[in-house]
């Protein structure tokens, strides 16, 4: 029974990424390399040690559960030690097991219609090494303010066909196979906010906002899929998305989220498409996280909402995060993030953070408060090796 609830419940989380070691050469003792779905552990050591179950530690100590992988391959070797005593030196390669994700069957009979309408994809025949990310965000479907749940929609299809538009552009300069769909939180209003108090205010039911963010979200990927070999999507929790908050304040789990809950249904629409989507991938935070991390042509991405650190103080939470060194941050060369509703840019040595604006028209109570409407729109952006030349607004 606890193996069937694990089934039902799961997600589809990004792959762990390998650490960055300043010299791995140095560290003869153990050493793990991550790829995806694959995994090698070298140990050396004296003769008596056991290097499977080494190995083994090793996994764990990366955050890894060894009962999700198995040996692929076995290479071992004796050489003597700086004391001149036998020790051993072995290499196990490791692929993880693939588990067939089972969940509960979401509401996805639209999304279905809309994928069969969806153009082929022509296989092996684009290639490149950069990717072109797409940023979305805080377009809090649903509120009254500025032109409305229909204004934002309309503004949000727009700004994803000039998206797709810049792939053509960006192509002259770059060799782009990759596309990466960064869904960065706030896509409904819900009603938790100020305490439910934002409810009059909110002019569609909390299911017909999850319904326009599917839509929307498979919109986009049915704009890009056709167009690139690689599509990677990844929705993060924001604020406004929180699925409950006992007594206004508390939250469940931090990725209990409608935002994420969306980009879960469409992925599930997907495994039904067929093969001409097989080639996209789909990313939500881990249980009880509220980041994503994940590897587009060479450079590190992390995405966050941005509701963890106050205005500003975006590199003092990166750093915080970063001294953990199990933690994605750790290695990290672009923070993606939202929240803010206004387009901000920054970096601090070969690291870069964008806060991209929102998809709103304007929050009227920020209007009113100090007399500024919003800029809406979405961020493009192209990264290869942890450089990103290219950031650009589209509205």
């Amino acid at each position: 029974m606890p193996d069937l609830l694990d089934d039902l419940l799961s997600t589809p989380t990004a792959p762990t990424l390998s650490a960055r070691q300043a010299d791995p050469d140095k560290d003869f003792t153990r050493r793990i390399e991550v790829s995806g779905d694959a995994a090698e552990v070298t140990v050396r050591g004296p003769e008596g040690i056991d290097p499977q179950s080494t190995a083994a530690d090793v996994l764990r100590a990366h955050q890894l559960d060894p009962a999700e992988w198995e040996v692929t391959g076995f290479r071992s070797s004796e050489w003597t030690m700086a004391n001149g005593e036998p020790g051993v030196s072995a290499r196990f390669s490791f692929g993880r097991l693939k588990v067939p994700a089972v969940r509960e069957r979401p509401s996805i009979d639209e999304l279905l219609n809309v994928f069969d309408e969806a153009p082929g994809w022509v296989p092996d025949s684009l290639t490149g090494d950069h990717t072109m990310i797409v940023a979305i965000g805080d377009m809090q479907l649903g509120k009254i303010d500025g032109d409305g749940p229909e204004g934002t929609l309309r503004r949000a299809m727009h700004c994803i066909d000039q998206a797709v538009a810049r792939l053509d552009d960006y192509r002259k300069r770059f060799e782009i196979e990759h596309v990466h769909l960064a869904w960065l939180g706030d896509h409904v209003e819900g009603f938790v906010s100020q305490g439910g108090a934002n409810v009059w205010r909110t002019q569609l039911t909390l299911t017909e906002q999850i319904r326009l963010t599917r839509r929307l979200m498979a919109y986009a990927i049915i704009k890009f899929a056709p167009l690139v070999s690689r599509l990677t999507v990844v929705a993060v929790p924001g604020n406004h998305g929180e699925a409950v908050r006992p007594g206004g304040k508390g939250v469940t789990r931090y990725d209990d989220s409608h935002d994420t809950d969306a980009l879960i249904s469409v992925s599930e629409a997907l495994t039904l498409a067929g093969e001409e989507f097989a080639h996209v991938e789909v990313y939500v935070p881990d249980t009880d996280e509220l980041t994503v991390t994940v590897e587009c042509s060479g450079t590190v991405v992390v995405h966050a909402h941005g509701h963890q650190w106050k205005p500003g103080r975006h590199f003092e939470w990166w750093r915080g995060q970063a001294f953990d060194k199990t933690s994605a941050l750790h290695t990290a060369d672009l923070l993606l993030a939202a929240h803010l509703h206004h387009e901000f840019v920054d970096t601090d040595g070969p690291r870069t953070f964008i806060q991209i604006p929102a998809m709103e028209s304007e929050s009227t109570w920020w209007r009113h408060m100090k007399g500024t409407r919003g800029a809406p729109g979405l961020i493009v952006a192209i990264t290869k090796d942890g450089e990103v030349p290219v950031k650009e607004v589209v509205r």
